[in-house]
Parts: structure tokens; sequence; C-alpha cells
């Protein structure tokens, strides 16, 4: 099982719209993907900027691909995400899962 990793950072004053369209259109499309297993949205808010890490896991490279192209480590972006986040990061970060409980 292999953990994806994004991170963006979003105006404090948007963090709550940016929030409803993550549950409305980048769950759904991440979930639509063969071999997602599981999409989680982090919420991190301080007074001028919020952070979002979107962790998701995945069953395998192949499963990743499917979803994000060739370039694995290369960040997703939406349309709409040019209203919203501060800088568009260009990479994710992967990682193995070596244990669970």
């Amino acid at each position: 099982m292999i953990v994806r990793m994004w991170h963006g950072r979003v105006p404090t004053t948007r963090a709550r719209a940016y929030r409803e369209f993550l549950i409305q259109r980048a769950i759904p499309d991440y979930r639509s993907v063969p071999g997602n297993l599981s999409v989680r949205i982090l919420e991190r808010s301080e007074p001028d900027a919020t952070h979002f890490m979107t962790l998701t896991t995945w069953e395998s490279l192949d499963a990743i691909r499917a979803f994000a192209g060739d370039d694995l480590e290369r960040a997703k972006y939406y349309p709409e995400d040019a209203s919203f986040l501060l800088e568009f990061e260009p990479r994710v970060v992967h990682y193995e899962v070596a244990g669970e409980s």
C-alpha cells in the first residue's frame, strides 16, 4: 500500500469554501479511480493561511498512475484551484506503508 501526500495553502478567509470544494470535487475524483483505498483531508488554520494536507492510500503505483499520469510525483490540480491556492507546489510525496495497527 502506498500513501500519496499533497500540501496546499489557502487564505484562511477562503478555507471553508476550499474544504467544500475538496469534499464535492476532489474526493469523488480520487475515489473514482480503481485502486484508491482511502482519502483523508487534514486541515490546520493559522491567522493568514490554512494548510490542507491530502493523504490518499493506493493499492499500487499503477493505481496512482491511473490518477496522476506517468509522472507520479507531479501534483494534480483542478482548474478551480486557481481561485483558492496561494501557490502551486509542483510535487507530491509517496510513502510505502510499512506497518498498520
